[in-house]
């Protein structure tokens, strides 16, 4: 019974900055800028790529290959498609794991054109027979084809259209070496600032018709955890108790009876975000607490922790990880209520000077 709750709560967790092809598709593709001028943040990225189109356009060659990554949510997907038409290119989509065959990947690249943009989301899914096959095609524009099988086995290389790979992955750790130094433009996409995500906000609810208020789009912006796709899950919810609770304008006081009915509290955390940092402290004393351990307290599997919960815990300074375990910081213990313990065994109330974190 633990197991199929668990489960539930992770497929409908409203915080999953996982894209979700049945309830995300149709209203993310509305909602996606197509050129540069109309996506927000990332405004170093954005300015470098400016000048990597321009001087590929006056070049009359293609844009070199670009490797994006981050977390997942922050616009990658949307930034290819952009590149796509700054160049006045077509873009073909796929994903790591649909490719499954070495023959799979030569078919698409064989039917790209000159100039064209190839989009391949979680990159470090590939297998390494299809690995091999794209190190000659992005350096050579050519790929190995093998004809004939024993002693009569022969070798031909194929001449492909010059193209652009654009790769996205939420690990670049995971990619081999050589295929990531065959990309000559390396971007990381950070989380974005409230500010920013209010913004986000403002123009998605304009495209999907919400009246909102600039103090709504603010309280939507300050729970999204810096990520625009949970700010555009959040829109759509509030704009539904806004339209049964309220006269169908988002104001601050609907956002936050909205977002609390949902159980996310002010800094973006819900339910099983809190689950987790009290189970930390209260059965483990604050930890250190092995991540197998801390999976079978709360019910949840041990990946689905690290790559799920623990980012945005880590990056808000909620959550420590050591070498021996994971350990609730004093701002977790004050954001919960619970008095924090010093080295000493002295006991503090929160808001009170305590140890300190390096």
């Amino acid at each position: 019974m633990m197991e199929e709750v668990n489960e539930f709560d992770f497929e409908n967790r409203i915080l999953s900055n996982e894209y979700d092809a049945n309830q995300d598709s149709e209203v993310e593709n509305n909602l996606r800028p197509k050129v540069l001028d109309d996506y927000i943040g990332q405004e170093q990225i954005k300015a470098n790529l400016r000048v990597y189109i321009e001087s590929a356009k006056l070049r009359s060659e293609a844009l070199d290959h670009v490797l994006l990554y981050g977390p997942p949510g922050l616009g990658k997907t949307t930034l290819s498609g952009i590149i796509a038409n700054e160049m006045g290119v077509n873009i073909r989509t796929t994903s790591g794991p649909a490719i499954e065959k070495p023959g799979d990947l030569a078919s698409i690249l064989t039917n790209l054109q000159d100039g064209d943009v190839l989009f391949i989301d979680e990159i470090h899914r590939l297998t390494r027979a299809v690995e091999e096959i794209l190190y000659p095609a992005m350096e050579d524009y050519a790929i190995d084809i093998i004809i004939g099988k024993g002693p009569s086995a022969r070798s031909i290389r194929l001449p492909i259209p010059k193209f652009t790979l654009i790769g996205a992955t939420t690990r670049a750790g995971q990619l081999t070496t050589p295929l990531r130094d065959r990309f000559g433009v390396l971007f990381r996409l950070e989380l974005y600032t409230t500010d920013e995500l209010a913004t986000i906000v403002k123009r998605s609810a304009s495209i999907l018709e919400i009246d909102i208020t600039d103090d709504g789009a603010k309280a939507i912006a300050s729970r999204s955890r810096g990520t625009p796709r949970i700010a555009n899950r959040l829109l759509k919810r509030v704009r539904d108790f806004a339209i049964i609770k309220g006269d169908g304008v988002i104001t601050p006081d609907i956002a936050k009876y909205a977002l609390e009915s949902l159980e996310i509290d002010e800094l973006g955390l819900d339910n099983i975000d809190r689950r987790m940092l009290e189970a930390i402290i209260k059965y483990y004393s604050g930890g250190p607490v092995g991540l197998e351990t801390l999976a079978a307290t709360i019910g949840e599997e041990a990946i689905t922790i690290e790559d799920v919960y623990e980012p945005y815990l880590m990056q808000i300074g909620f959550l420590a990880r050591t070498p021996r375990g994971r350990c609730a910081t004093r701002l977790a213990y004050e954001h919960l209520g619970i008095p924090f313990f010093t080295n000493g065994g002295s006991k503090q109330a929160p808001g009170q000077s305590s140890m300190q974190f390096d």
